[in-house]
């Protein structure tokens, strides 16, 4: 029996050099199981860090929902690099401005140039609840507790629809993100995991990232992460509310404005489009 989406159409993008997957199924019933989104992910050239999936909008005024996975095939509740791709794709359509629709909350995008998107991803959430962490704590500096060997002793904790710890550190070329990343995106005060990040203060406007997501590892980019660690770092007086967020992959541009909502502005990347194997979903229930 043919699979729902044996040759199906995909795109592959990059976002700072976030790797993005989007997967159009608007005007389509399917939604992706994890173990379909793990099938793609083991395709030839289409390793991602997040998948983006468009399906038919929900509510009046939306122009799709979007379900966003990591490669372990869990679910994402942000990925802001991942939505200027979109907001890419969508544009191909004559959009220039989006609304659209996540299990999170509502996301608006806009076009300021062929290839650069501004996201605006909403308010960070900043009690302990809502993070959430497994007891009660001010997020501004949260004790790490059990310690982690290697790891700073406090982070801020930051949701952005996901969970974010962010460790303010001298040098964060010296971390060895893929040890500590994985330690702490599963440690105990995380009951939904979290999103794991490295900031070096540069200047009041300009801070240096590393980053490793919860259900995909270190990336060269997370866009969400972005806007965590500014958020963090103007509740602890390191920057002001506008700074240059340099990644491994690209320079993101994060405003946190006097209005509570976060900014992200970056730019996007079309790799190629191809179409999806009927052998990738062999092995994977539809």
């Amino acid at each position: 029996m043919a699979h729902p989406l044996d040759n199906h159409p995909i795109l592959r993008m990059n976002g700072a050099g976030n790797e993005i997957l989007v997967l159009d199924l608007r005007g389509t019933a399917h939604v992706l199981a994890p173990e379909e989104a793990r099938a793609i992910a083991a395709a030839p050239r289409l390793r991602f860090d997040q998948l983006m999936a468009l399906h038919d909008p929900a509510a009046p005024g939306d122009d799709a929902f979007m379900r966003i996975y990591n490669i372990d095939g869990s679910l994402s509740g942000a990925c802001g690099n991942g939505t200027r791709c979109v907001a890419w794709a969508l544009a191909r359509e004559g959009k220039e401005r989006l609304s659209l629709a996540t299990d999170a909350g509502r996301i608006e995008t806009r076009r300021e140039a062929e290839t650069l998107f501004t996201v605006d991803m909403g308010r960070p959430r900043l009690d302990w609840r809502d993070i959430p962490l497994a007891r009660e704590a001010d997020t501004r500096a949260v004790n790490l507790d059990p310690p982690v060997a290697g790891a700073p002793a406090q982070f801020s904790a930051v949701s952005m629809g996901n969970p974010h710890a962010v460790f303010f550190v001298a040098d964060a070329m010296a971390i060895a993100l893929e040890d500590l990343g994985r330690k702490i995106e599963r440690h105990p005060l995380f009951p939904e995991r979290a999103n794991v990040s490295f900031a070096q203060i540069l200047s009041r406007d300009d801070i240096l990232l590393r980053v490793w997501e919860r259900g995909t590892g270190a990336t060269k980019a997370c866009g969400s992460a972005a806007c965590a660690t500014l958020v963090a770092a103007v509740r602890a007086d390191l920057t002001e509310r506008r700074a240059r967020v340099r990644l491994p992959g690209g320079d993101l541009h994060i405003e946190w404005r006097a209005d509570d909502h976060v900014m992200m502005t970056g730019p996007v990347e079309f790799e190629f489009e191809t179409r999806l194997s009927p052998s990738l979903f062999e092995g994977a229930a539809a």
